[in-house]
């Protein structure tokens, strides 16, 4: 029997969302979900592979999925919930730590990048989590996954696990009813939606858009209200010349390509549409247009966010549904992994 399409994504609750998230990512979910039965989770125990502050973690939590809701994902037609009060993520990570090999992990370049030359001294967690991210979508069976470039090779990883664990145990797996040819874990695929745009740094159009940068102006957050939205655009980096009339005539001109990037995608447009509407023009022009729409876009997200954050029990309440329904999911995979793994079972847990 083929594996019902869903879809799982999350994000992680470590400081400010910003424009870059919000159009490479939390727009995209609002749109699938038109399309597809969607999970969104808020990963708060991705979050703690490096140290958080627990009360500033709490806020952060309820601050994506203020979010979430803010830019339209429906939790109730949908599932929204945060990943640590489904205890099966972390019993099915466990597994995989078991099924994945050291080299796997290794060679997974984020885990290069983030430990740098320090690698002795991070947390296990930081090493293991590309396990954890495979549990995360496997704990449900989904079958499709949202991912940008820096994902594409945890979703492989995801894909080996799901194999291995398929031929490991594909005896158990036929013993407990279900297809050798299917295995028990699907591989999920990418989702594609076309490509995300790419949005840089406000003061650096060869940087890409960071919470970690040290300039408050090299992004706009979501938390950010109309003033300092139009404050942040006007006081983007750009060159001199005006705006050509072609996409060609981006090339080597990175902040004026971020700029009409940034309003392509606010505005649902294509690059080549917007030239075609601003080709010519000077920045002291274009900048109080994209100033515009981006207010017009962003401000009503932010206050619906300022509204939710003042709820905190509304919000609780919507993790703790979200919760409730992915945990009768995940309950009843993590139920016949462990007797496809061999565990004995006193009782089923869901």
């Amino acid at each position: 029997m083929p594996f019902k399409p869903l879809v799982f994504s999350g994000v992680q609750p470590t400081g400010n969302l910003h424009l870059g998230n919000y159009l490479g990512a939390i727009k995209r979910f609002v749109e699938m979900q038109a399309t597809h039965d969607c999970i969104y989770c808020v990963v708060d125990e991705h979050a703690i592979t490096v140290w958080q502050d627990p009360f500033e973690l709490r806020r952060q939590i309820r601050e994506v999925t203020a979010a979430f809701l803010a830019a339209g994902i429906d939790p109730k037609a949908h599932i929204v919930f945060n990943q640590s009060q489904v205890p099966e993520h972390a019993e099915l990570a466990w597994v995989f730590n078991c099924v994945a090999r050291m080299g796997w992990l290794n060679r997974m370049t984020q885990f290069k990048e983030k430990a740098g030359k320090d690698r002795e001294n991070v947390s296990v967690g930081l090493f293991a989590y590309p396990s954890l991210m495979a549990a995360d979508i496997l704990v449900y069976r989904a079958t499709h996954v949202p991912v940008g470039e820096d994902q594409k090779q945890h979703l492989e990883l995801t894909r080996d696990i799901a194999t291995k664990f398929n031929n490991d145990f594909s005896a158990s797996i036929v013993a407990h009813g279900h297809s050798a040819e299917e295995g028990y874990f699907p591989l999920p695929e990418p989702l594609t939606q076309g490509p995300a745009p790419r949005v840089m740094s406000l003061r650096d159009g060869t940087k890409k858009m960071s919470k970690s940068d040290p300039s408050d102006y090299s992004r706009i957050n979501l938390t950010d209200d109309r003033d300092a939205i139009a404050q942040k655009i006007r006081k983007a980096r750009t060159d001199p010349e005006p705006l050509p009339s072609e996409v060609e005539g981006l090339k080597e001109r990175p902040d004026a390509d971020n700029l009409v990037t940034i309003y392509a995608a606010l505005a649902g447009m294509t690059r080549e549409a917007v030239l075609k509407d601003h080709g010519g023009s000077q920045f002291s022009a274009f900048k109080p247009a994209l100033a515009d729409l981006a207010v017009s876009v962003l401000s009503p997200i932010n206050d619906r966010m300022k509204a939710l954050m003042a709820e905190p029990d509304h919000i609780d309440a919507i993790l703790a549904d979200g919760s409730e329904r992915a945990g009768a999911i995940a309950g009843k995979v993590m139920d016949e992994v462990r007797d496809i793994v061999g565990f004995i079972q006193s009782r089923k847990r869901r």
